[in-house]
């Protein structure tokens, strides 16, 4: 993480709820201010989780995404307005969090996250945050992030499910085993055609909204030392039974 200069009276008085709590205070905030987050999507599970980390202080957040506002995003995609439609969402989603926080800096990747070019982006942030919503992306970052050892934030989401995991294989666990990591939970992606696209299911709006919330709170978890993040652990979200579920996984 960067040095950051003092909390202002400003930021002191916008971070008040934070500050006052015992497990994050003023050094807490200060890890926040300090931390670079990349998010991989300004899209549905992205649009949550870039509004909280910005309104929580994260000082550098970097967006990846080469798509553009839909009308059809919306319903969703809170980060962004009617007005944005046309409009890159990497832009679209950097106004939005001007208007939140004027303290966060923001750096656009306006492009596609590959095997190519993953790891030099992810090298460059403490943390990274997957809002993706294809496997190959999901598996780059993934590979990406565990090669250059850098915590990684997974969620996905079907029509009316989610699901959320934290990702730190380069460490070990009590035990002094290897955490696992996202290879050992999908060892392998389904075959092409077998998972439809939220375009081609449907995606329940606020859905998104829930997954990608606790992803913000699980990388305020890791910035800022506090709690148990889901490392090994597979959080379940099924939004019609108003159900968690937690399944453990090891490394193999």
């Amino acid at each position: 993480m960067n040095q950051a200069a003092p909390l202002s009276p400003e930021e002191l008085e916008r971070y008040a709820r934070h500050i006052v709590l015992p497990e994050i205070g003023g050094p807490g905030q200060q890890k926040l201010k300090r931390a670079r987050v990349l998010v991989i999507g300004a899209g549905g599970l992205g649009a949550p989780v870039l509004e909280y980390l910005a309104a929580a202080g994260v000082g550098t957040l970097g967006i990846v995404d080469d798509d553009h506002v839909s009308l059809s995003n919306l319903q969703r995609q809170v980060i962004h307005a009617t007005e944005s439609v046309g409009v890159s969402k990497a832009e679209s989603a950097a106004a939005t969090i001007a208007r939140i926080n004027p303290h966060v800096t923001v750096e656009l990747h306006k492009l596609r996250l590959t095997t190519d070019n993953a790891a030099e982006l992810v090298s460059s942030y403490d943390l990274v945050i997957d809002g993706s919503d294809n496997f190959e992306t999901r598996y780059a970052v993934a590979d990406a992030a565990a090669a250059v050892k850098r915590a990684l934030v997974h969620a996905a989401v079907g029509r009316f499910d989610g699901s959320i995991t934290v990702l730190k294989p380069f460490e070990t666990n009590a035990d002094g085993r290897n955490n696992p990591s996202y290879r050992d939970l999908f060892p392998e992606p389904p075959p092409a055609g077998l998972v439809p696209s939220c375009a081609q299911a449907g995606v329940l709006g606020a859905l998104t909204g829930v997954m990608g919330t606790l992803q913000a709170m699980e990388a305020i978890k890791l910035i800022t030392g506090i709690g148990e993040p889901l490392v090994g652990r597979l959080l379940l979200y099924d939004a019609l039974s108003a159900r968690f579920d937690t399944v453990r996984y090891k490394a193999s």
